[in-house]
C-alpha cells in the first residue's frame, strides 16, 4: 500500500490541506483482493439490528484494536504519521493484520472523520482488508480505544474509486457534526508494470448508539 499525492497539514487559520490519499498495489505476490468472497455464508454477519445513530460524540482517545464481524477481522491499530515529503505512513507489509490510523485526523468516535488504512494484501498472501469490499450496509465495525471505551460504526455505504479520482478533501477533512470512520483500502484490477492496484475500496461509517 503505496500513498503517492499527500494530506498536508496546513496552518490553524487555514486548517487541513488535504490533496489525495492514493493505497497502491501491497507486496511483489500478485492480485488478490478481488479473488472469491467467502463461500457458502460462513462469515459471521456483523449486523447488529436497526441502526440508530449516536447524537453525540466521544472525547478524543487513540485506537487499539479494530473488530470488523462480517470479515472476521480482529486486528491491531497503530498511529500513521506523515513522512518527510508529506506523504502519509503505513503499515509494515511483513505485519500484513496491522491496520493504522491516522494520527493527525480524529480519533474513532469523536466528532470528525476518522481514517483507518489497511493492506488489502501483503507479499502475495491476504492482509487485514483484503475483504474490505464485502462489507454491507448496517454492518458493525468495533474500535477499541485506550481509554477503554468501544465504539461501534455502522456501515453506510462502500465505494470503489480510480485512484486518480481519490476524495481525499471528504474523506480526511469533511466538516461533520458527528463521528466518522472511513476504512480504506487498494482494490481493483492489478497493474504489474506498477505493481500497484488501478483503485481504492473505501468504507463509509457512522457512530452508533450502544
Amino acid at each position: 500500500m503505496t500513498p503517492r499525492t499527500t494530506p498536508r497539514l496546513g496552518g490553524l487559520a487555514g486548517g487541513l490541506v488535504v490533496a489525495a490519499l492514493l493505497v497502491g498495489g501491497c507486496g511483489s505476490g500478485g492480485p488478490y483482493a478481488d479473488g472469491p468472497s467467502d463461500p457458502g455464508g460462513t462469515r459471521a454477519t456483523g449486523t447488529a439490528g436497526p441502526v440508530r445513530y449516536a447524537t453525540s460524540a466521544l472525547p478524543r482517545s487513540e485506537p487499539s484494536t479494530i473488530r470488523i464481524p462480517r470479515l472476521r477481522v480482529t486486528a491491531p491499530v497503530t498511529g500513521l504519521g506523515l513522512r518527510p515529503d508529506g506523504t502519509i505512513e503505513v503499515p509494515p507489509l511483513d505485519r500484513p493484520n496491522l491496520a493504522g490510523w491516522w494520527k493527525d485526523g480524529a480519533t474513532p468516535g469523536e466528532k470528525g472523520p476518522s481514517v483507518i488504512l489497511g493492506h488489502v494484501d501483503a507479499r502475495g498472501q491476504a492482509a487485514v482488508f483484503n475483504r474490505l469490499k464485502d462489507l454491507r450496509k448496517g454492518d458493525r465495525v468495533l474500535v477499541a480505544r485506550k481509554d477503554g471505551r468501544t465504539a461501534t460504526f455502522a456501515v453506510q455505504r462502500v465505494e470503489r474509486v480510480a485512484k486518480a479520482d481519490f476524495p481525499g478533501e471528504r474523506i480526511y477533512a469533511e466538516d461533520l457534526d458527528y463521528a466518522a470512520l472511513r476504512l480504506v483500502t487498494c482494490g481493483g484490477a492489478f497493474d504489474r508494470g506498477t505493481g500497484h492496484y488501478v483503485d481504492n475500496v473505501i468504507a463509509y461509517t457512522r457512530l452508533v448508539r450502544d
